[in-house]
Formats: C-alpha cells, structure tokens, sequence
C-alpha cells in the first residue's frame, strides 16, 4: 500500500453536510481532501429536495387552475410531464452530471477524490490506492440509501425507489407506492395530478405516521380527492412482476400497477466505511454522535448519517457545529486558544464568532425545535413533540386547535383550504413544546411556532403578541385561545 499523504482533514461523503464542512474548512486555510464515490451535493439536489419540490410546484400548478371553477371561471387543464422532465434535467440536475458541485468545491481550495472511502485506524482513510492520514479528523457525510423491505418476491423486480421516480421521462399508466411517510404521499399526489392512477399501500393504522392523527386525516382526504387510493394496516406478503406489471399480495387482497415506488425509509451502511477500525460498532443503523456531532475520537459526523433526520436543514445545522468545533479543535492542537478564548479562526474566514454568533463558542446540537415538512397540498409542517409524544414523557399537557377554514383568510382563500394550526403546550412550564401547521401554507406559518418552541417563548406572550390580519398564521392566535 502506498505511503500516507498528510492532510489536516479528510471528508468521507460530500452530501449537504459534508460538502459544506468541506467547503468551509478549505476556506478556512486548511488542506482538505473531500471524497465522493456518487454525485457532490448528494441526494437533495439531484432526487430529493430540489428536483421534488419542482415536481410538486407543477403538479400544484395543476390543481390551482382545476380549482378556477369554484372561484373565477371556468379553465380547462391538460397534464404534460415533458416540461417537468424537462426543468428537472436542465435546471435542477444538470442531467445528473455534479461539475459544477465539484468545481465549486474546489475553488475554494479544497481537493477532491472521485471514489470510496474507508477508515483504516485513527486519521487514516483508503480511497482506492490512495492512502490518506488526518492531522486534524475525519469527517463522515456518507449519507443514507432506500432501505428496501425484505419482502418476499420483490429483490428480483425493476421497482423503482425515489431516484427513478424524479428520472422518469414517461409517465406510467399507473402506480403502486409502498409506503405512506412522507416521500410516499408527495410523489403520489403528484403523479396523480397528473393522470396516472395511483394506489399507495401502507404497513401503519395511518399515513404520515409519525405526525399528528389530524394531519393523517387531512393529508389523506386531500390525497383521495385527487384521485389516490389509500389502503392502510396492510400487512405486504410478496411482491410479483410479470413483466408488464407488479401485484402487492396481502393476504386475500392484491393490489396491481404498471410500476412500484418504494419509499419505506432509509439506512446508514456503516460496515462499508470501516468505522470498526476506531472502535465503533458497524451494526448500528445509524452512527450515534454527540452534542458537537463526536461519533468517536477524531471522527465527526454529519448529515443523515448520524440518524438525527433526513433534512437538508438538519446537515447544514450539524455542519455549522462540525466546523466551529473541528477549527477550535485545530486551534488547540496548535497551541492557541481554546474555545473559551477570542481568537480568529483559523485563517480568519469565520472572524471571530463561531455558528452560534457569540465570538469564541462553539455550539452545541439542540433538536427540540426541529422543524419538518411533508409537502403535500396542503403542506403539514411539525415541530417539537406531538400530542402523544408529550403525555408519554409525562408532561402536564395541554391542546389547542384551530380550523384553517374558519380563520378569515382560510374562508377567503375557499378552494384548497384545508388545515389546521394543533399547539401542545406544557402547562407546568407555561411553553409550546410542539405544534403542527397544516394548510396551503403550512410550512410557511410553522416558522413562528419554530421560534416559539425553540426560545421558550411563555404562552402569555405568545397571546399578547399581534397578529396580522387576515393571514393563515393568525390560526396560532386562534388556537392558543383554545389551549386546555
């Protein structure tokens, strides 16, 4: 094996996170070398968020002009993908090529490896026949894959998880969808607005499992006026494919579809990384970290991989502490300051506040007031802790609700207004510790109680507080009133 290059850091996996610590610790003045086995940028901008939301953007498109009769007119709406194919390819993807991702990398000073990298001992990374040693740490932004059900039947199928279904040139005639999280129910709704039948099959009692049960209801209505057939508690014994199409076997029920999407959840691979060679325990679905994002001495983590919620928002959030910390790390390896100090960061790109905006800090990672978005229409947004989640932790809870359509922006808005603003309060400590927001703008109105959540802000001031009128987010006013 050749001889180890020196470096101060090596960055496994350039997804969001660790193309942003990449990024920020090359202009930081540090030699870094950041490896990719797939595309810089990793699974937001190429199947995830970006190209998803384009999809979506179109497909409410769709609805909005079938929603004119009911409001200004009459309008007549034809469906066509290739625009859509089109924007996504071009715009979005670059037709899934990532120069761009990997030229701004490295303007920036960093150097980048095309292949796959695994630990070998402490600061020690193997990408192919090149061997590298970290003065400083590793960083793990490997990410996560489509964890595909063991189903009988259904490794031998051409199913399609995300990744075919936002590369699809030709629209199916119709759809099976394995799973109703999130991912599951966006995709579906739009491909039924755009005239493919689509029947989605669920394992839970309900869709959007993890949210509210009012958000499952609402979520599920709007999905069946378009059109989506829903089948929940559905125990999926085998899978077939006679070439032409795809039959879901469930006991004496079957379901049958030109294709299968499956969006059943993701998984780390972390015996592929070599993380035994540090001491840690590769059977983990995830790679546990600590509050400074630690997953063991001299290895930091980022991203999906850690477990924390596959957000686009939680890798940036987690790569802000990586750096603040990795560069405080470095300072003291070099005989400066330490975080309690006023130093500039090393090279000075960061001045002398660190993420957290308070000169010499380093943060560390607080997910009470981690927000997230199904974007459906309507959109549901949730923070903090549902109802359930509160009184399970003991919490002296109470609720307040309030209905999107009798607010008075919901009744002008008329067509596509449904929703609701749920707030779980503690009422021992006088503060939100979750809410959820659902409605044509639902993830928009959550920002508020984000901040609510997040600072602690009292009940009393959050009633005192003025509301503009008439606006969706004046449904939190309503529904403080309504906390008991």
């Amino acid at each position: 094996m050749a001889e180890p290059e020196i470096v101060d850091v090596v960055v496994v996996g350039l997804g969001v996170g660790g193309e942003e610590v990449a990024g920020r610790l090359a202009e930081a003045g540090l030699t870094v070398v950041g490896v990719e086995r797939n595309l810089v940028g990793g699974e937001c901008p190429y199947w995830g968020c970006i190209p998803s939301k384009m999809m979506i953007r179109a497909a409410n498109a769709l609805a909005e002009a079938r929603r004119v009769d009911q409001l200004a007119g009459t309008a007549q709406v034809r469906p066509d993908w290739a625009p859509v194919a089109k924007r996504i390819r071009e715009e979005a993807t670059d037709t899934w090529n990532d120069q761009v991702a990997v030229d701004r990398f490295t303007g920036k000073g960093g150097r980048f490896l095309r292949g796959s990298g695994r630990l070998d001992g402490p600061g020690r990374v193997v990408v192919g026949d090149q061997v590298l040693q970290a003065r400083y740490g590793i960083v793990v932004g490997t990410g996560t894959s489509p964890s595909v059900p063991p189903i009988d039947g259904l490794a031998d199928t051409p199913y399609w998880t995300n990744h075919q279904a936002v590369e699809v040139e030709n629209l199916p005639g119709s759809l099976l969808v394995l799973g109703g999280g999130a991912i599951g129910l966006e995709l579906a709704q739009v491909f039924a607005r755009f005239g493919v039948r689509v029947t989605v099959v669920e394992a839970a009692d309900r869709v959007l499992a993890i949210e509210e049960p009012e958000a499952s209801e609402v979520a599920a209505a709007a999905l069946r006026a378009d059109g989506v057939r829903l089948h929940t508690g559905v125990k999926t014994e085998r899978i077939s494919h006679d070439g032409t199409a795809f039959t879901v076997h469930a006991g004496e029920d079957s379901y049958t579809a030109e294709r299968l999407l499956v969006v059943t959840g993701r998984k780390a691979h972390l015996a592929e990384l070599g993380l035994d060679t540090v001491g840690v325990d590769c059977a983990q679905r995830y790679l546990p970290v600590d509050d400074r994002m630690h997953a063991t001495d001299g290895v930091w983590a980022v991203g999906d991989v850690t477990g924390e919620g596959a957000f686009t928002h939680i890798a940036m959030y987690q790569a802000s502490i990586v750096v603040a910390d990795l560069l405080d790390h470095v300072r003291r390896a070099r005989g400066g300051p330490d975080a309690s100090g006023t130093a500039s960061v090393v090279g000075g790109a960061m001045g002398a506040s660190g993420p957290s905006g308070v000169a010499g800090t380093v943060p560390r990672a607080d997910y009470r007031a981690l927000p997230r978005v199904t974007f459906t229409d309507p959109e549901v947004g949730a923070v903090g802790l549902t109802e359930r989640q509160a009184r399970e932790r003991g919490i002296n809870v109470q609720v307040g609700i309030a209905q999107l359509p009798s607010s008075a922006r919901g009744w002008i808005h008329k067509a596509g207004n449904e929703g609701f603003v749920k707030l779980v309060a503690d009422a021992d400590e006088g503060v939100l510790v979750g809410a959820t927001s659902v409605g044509p703008a639902g993830g928009e109105v959550l920002s508020g109680l984000v901040v609510a959540v997040h600072a602690a802000v009292p009940l009393h001031r959050l009633r005192h507080m003025i509301y503009a009128y008439p606006t969706f987010h004046r449904a939190i006013e309503d529904a403080l009133r309504d906390l008991s």
